[in-house]
C-alpha cells in the first residue's frame, strides 16, 4: 500500500511539473505574438479591408484566427482557374483563413447561400460586406512571412523567415 501511495504521489507531482512547464512555455508564446480584432461595415472590400489593417499595423506575419460575417457580392477564384467567379445576393461568411503579411497576404473564403449551399475559394478584391464582418488576426513577432516565386510552381509562395529574439 505504501509503495502504490507513492506512485500515485510521484505522478501527481510529475503531472504538476509538466503543467506548470507548459504554462511557463504559453506565457513565453503570447509575448511574442499579437491578437488584433476588428470589424468590417456594410459595403467594406473584404480583401482590400484586411490588407489595409495588415498595412497599417506593419504585420509581417499573421493568420486569420477567426472570420465571419455577410456578404452582398463574392469574387471567388476556383482551384486552378484563371478567372474568379462572382454572384451577387446575401451569403454568410463559413470560413475565412489565410497568412498575413505586409509582403503578401493569401486569403480563402467559404460563403454559403439562403439554402445552405456552400462554395469557397482563393479570396479576391469585390467581396463586398452586407451586416459585418468581424476579423481576428493573430501576429507573430519572431516570425516574417515572404512571398519569393517558387521556381517549381512559377507562383509567389510562402517563405517563412525567423526573426533572432530582440
Amino acid at each position: 500500500m505504501k509503495k502504490l501511495t507513492f506512485i500515485i504521489s510521484f505522478l501527481i507531482i510529475l503531472l504538476f511539473a509538466v503543467s506548470m512547464a507548459s504554462c511557463k512555455t504559453t506565457q513565453t508564446m503570447s509575448s511574442s505574438t499579437q491578437v488584433y480584432a476588428f470589424r468590417l461595415k456594410p459595403g467594406q472590400d473584404l480583401k482590400k479591408s484586411i490588407q489595409q489593417f495588415v498595412e497599417q499595423n506593419q504585420i509581417t506575419a499573421g493568420w486569420i484566427s477567426s472570420g465571419v460575417g455577410s456578404l452582398t457580392h463574392y469574387n471567388i477564384r476556383y482551384a486552378n482557374q484563371a478567372d474568379a467567379s462572382s454572384g451577387q445576393g446575401h451569403f454568410e461568411i463559413v470560413s475565412l483563413t489565410g497568412t498575413l503579411s505586409t509582403n503578401g497576404s493569401h486569403l480563402h473564403l467559404s460563403i454559403s447561400d439562403s439554402a445552405g449551399r456552400t462554395i469557397g475559394g482563393h479570396l479576391a478584391d469585390g467581396n463586398l460586406v452586407y451586416t459585418t464582418a468581424e476579423i481576428i488576426i493573430t501576429a507573430s513577432k519572431m516570425l516574417e512571412f515572404t512571398r519569393p516565386v517558387d521556381a517549381g510552381t512559377g507562383f509567389k509562395e510562402l517563405e517563412v523567415k525567423h526573426k533572432k529574439e530582440q
